[in-house]
């Protein structure tokens, strides 16, 4: 897997979707820090709202929890023991 620059990528988005039509898949960074993916379509299933709607379900079953109310200090004060 490749990382191109941001500038490049822009510069060269045609050559790269043609890559991921061959199912290549690559990274585009900004600042050297990776921030964004262009991979084959077929890799979108994993995306499908089907899924995304499945993960918030379970989400939501999950018991809440409770959670004592504290000021600031008390929060320093125990962050410090």
């Amino acid at each position: 897997m490749e990382s191109i620059g941001l500038f490049e990528a822009k510069t060269h988005l045609s050559e790269l979707v043609a890559r991921a039509e061959r199912g290549e898949e690559v990274i585009i960074t900004r600042h050297n820090k990776p921030v964004a993916r262009i991979v084959p379509m077929g890799d979108a299933a994993v995306f499908a709202p089907s899924r995304r709607h499945a993960a918030l379900r379970a989400l939501q079953d999950f018991e809440p929890i409770d959670v004592v109310p504290a000021s600031l200090d008390d929060l320093i004060s125990a962050g410090r023991t």
